[in-house]
């Protein structure tokens, strides 16, 4: 998260959601979540994460490593993500 502005990205309520999720996952478990966990915690089709995932990607609100599984890491500052639904 070194080198974001808090108020740099904007992001809409869904969006908002899976990185709040991201985010509390990861401090629960010490690693990111899955994109079938994701998939089981918001009860969509497997598309529909992976869709949720490149967006978040192409927005600068996450950032992954190619080619690695669970290397979702959120940009955003923690502060500015909503309260998990």
């Amino acid at each position: 998260m070194a080198g974001v502005s808090p108020s740099a990205k904007t992001f809409t309520p869904k969006q908002g959601q899976y990185l709040a999720f991201i985010h509390l996952y990861t401090r629960l478990h010490r690693r990111p979540p899955a994109e079938t966990d994701m998939q089981e915690y918001f009860r969509v089709s497997p598309p529909s994460v992976h869709q949720m995932v490149l967006t978040l990607e192409r927005a600068g609100l996450i950032r992954r490593q190619p080619r690695t599984p669970r290397s979702i890491e959120v940009l955003v500052d923690p502060k500015s993500l909503p309260e998990l639904v």
